[in-house]
């Protein structure tokens, strides 16, 4: 079966927050039955691993860190 798998890192913890696009957000959601998320952790010094299956917003809380301003 297809898999579309994203990784994403960061050298502290599991609970370190960690950036998403928009478009990763937006296809985690119509393909989620073959979207994974790996998420490595703690890389430097003791390198883990787990997985988030399916749409990213059923799995973490989602908050907006920047905006596009368009001048009207």
């Amino acid at each position: 079966a297809e898999r579309l798998i994203e990784v994403k890192t960061t050298k502290y913890g599991k609970e370190t927050p960690f950036f998403v696009s928009r478009n990763e957000i937006a296809v985690s959601e119509r393909r989620s039955t073959e979207y994974l998320l790996y998420r490595a952790f703690s890389f430097r010094t003791s390198p883990k691993l787990y997985m988030l299956a399916g749409a990213i917003g059923q799995s973490c809380h989602i908050t907006a860190q920047s905006f596009l301003a368009l001048p009207r």
